[in-house]
């Protein structure tokens, strides 16, 4: 009776840890869980006017080799734009004090293991392109100068320079396509999918000093000027991309001053049509011509007084907005004779200057050409009084400028990119999309991370290894004890 009570028991433990050896197996194999590590990048947009300091992070594991990147922090730096720099002290003393701030902001939240291995890239667009062709031993200096305290901070510093303008075009072009989910989305398995039958959008950037036009070509093996190819999430897309210097939105508005100027019997006092009639302004004639974008008159004296006079002049301010463009060519060309692609009937994204102009004419999103033009006309033939009255959340600063900017903006996309009445309507202007501001470094940081190795997912497993393998063993061992046990049993009871 004993002899069958060993048997049953050593047979008993042989299935419970056959059990056991199996069901810690399956727990440590299946019910394992996964972090994502962040991995972080830092752009510094240093445009002509301001520059902004952006933060941004995405998982270590890429989706076809381009991280998926979203905004984290973005901090405005306080002052002019970094072309502005090594002019006067108290403002450069400023603007360093806000860029210390904007950097220790993102070193409290970036973890403290993760510095040494976030990028840092400062990215410098029109107004260093043309100090840079003006004195390159200034911008070299001012560049340095960023270099030197970049390097100092606890990131992985790249670089700091002065890009094209067809990378600034790129760029936006990228990140509006991105923030719109043209390039991945979710399927019903949550994974991560190229939607079906997705459209690219076109890109319209108006800063400063330039502006950018991105689009893509129907024909993918097109080739020509202006024209590269990106491969973004495992596809190829063939871009058109042409930046225009001298023709952002305060550079081109000293091209037309400059014409007037030029143009008045008395170069001491000009009436600026575009100007809301009661507004006057006095500059010194560097203010309009110390910029390579204007042509300096003879007998130029810098420190001489201009005043400008304005009469609300709609007609004569769009006739001298039209001045600065050369718009003779009128094939596969934009203005000033630079091969571009019809736009065709594609969806375009409007943002930065275009935006806020659009805002100022209250026609911010999709609208007709037929408004924006009666919108404009309506803004221009407003006297200074009912202008600041009836648009009184705008600066005065910038307010001056708007009449000017509507037209600016309703001739650079029909005299100039060839929009059209029925084409208009394709045009959105937007200053944000999904909450995140839209510009050329996101898409930056959406290419540049094509460059960074994937990592694998950090593993989370319900047992430590060396309790997972304690167990094993223990349990193996009594697994062969008992089956050696049973076997010997067997054995005897057969002899």
């Amino acid at each position: 009776m004993g002899c069958k009570a060993g048997t049953y028991l050593a047979f008993f433990f042989l299935l419970a840890s056959l059990a056991v050896i199996i069901t810690i197996s399956v727990i440590q194999t299946h019910k394992q869980t996964f972090e994502s590590r962040l991995k972080y990048g830092i752009v510094i947009d240093s445009g002509s006017s301001r520059s902004t300091v952006y933060l941004y992070q995405w998982p270590a594991e890429k989706e076809n080799n381009t991280g998926l990147v979203s905004q984290r922090l973005r901090c405005l730096v306080a002052g002019p734009g970094i072309s502005d720099m090594l002019i006067d002290a108290a403002q450069d003393k400023k603007s360093w004090a806000s860029i210390r701030e904007c950097m220790n902001n993102i070193t409290q939240i970036v973890p403290e293991d993760q510095l040494n291995s976030t990028i840092l890239y400062l990215g410098a667009t029109a107004g260093m392109r043309l100090l840079q062709s003006q004195n390159e031993a200034k911008s070299n200096e001012i560049l340095q100068n960023l270099q030197n305290y970049l390097q100092s901070l606890p990131f992985n510093f790249q670089n700091a320079s002065i890009m094209s303008g067809e990378e600034e075009g790129l760029y936006g072009w990228i990140t509006v396509n991105y923030l719109m989910g043209n390039f991945l989305e979710k399927n019903m398995w949550n994974m991560w999918v190229r939607p079906a039958g997705g459209k690219m959008v076109g890109s319209m950037d108006l800063g400063g000093a330039s502006t950018q036009i991105a689009f893509t070509l129907p024909d993918p093996t097109a080739q020509g000027p202006d024209i590269v190819r990106v491969s973004l999430y495992g596809y190829e897309y063939n871009i058109y991309t042409h930046s225009f210097l001298c023709y952002g939105k305060n550079e081109a508005e000293k091209r037309v001053l400059a014409s007037l100027v030029k143009n008045s019997k008395d170069v001491t006092n000009v009436v600026n049509p575009c100007f809301s009639l009661g507004y006057n302004m006095t500059v010194e004639a560097e203010f309009i011509f110390g910029t390579k974008c204007t042509e300096v008159p003879s007998n130029y004296d810098p420190k001489q007084k201009i005043t400008l006079v304005g009469s609300s002049d709609s007609g004569a301010c769009r006739d001298m907005v039209h001045s600065i463009f050369d718009l003779t060519c009128k094939n596969n060309c934009s203005f000033d004779g630079v091969y571009q692609p019809p736009v065709g009937s594609g969806n375009f994204l409007a943002y930065a200057g275009f935006y806020y102009t659009a805002q100022a004419v209250s026609l911010t999103g999709i609208s007709q050409l037929d408004q924006w033009n009666s919108s404009t006309w309506e803004f221009c033939s407003w006297d200074w009084p009912t202008l600041k009255l009836k648009k009184n959340w705008i600066a005065d600063k910038y307010l001056k400028s708007y009449c000017y900017s509507a037209h600016y903006v309703q001739t650079i996309l029909v005299n100039g990119y060839k929009f059209n009445k029925d084409t208009w309507k394709n045009i959105d202007f937007q200053k944000q999309v999904h909450n995140t501001s839209v510009g050329w470094s996101l898409g930056y940081m959406l290419h540049t991370s094509n460059m960074i190795p994937a990592e694998a997912k950090l593993v989370h497993l319900p047992m430590a290894n060396s309790v997972f393998g304690g167990l094993l063993f223990l349990f193996t061992g009594l697994t062969i004890v008992t089956a050696m046990f049973l076997i010997i049993k067997a054995v005897r009871a057969c002899y």
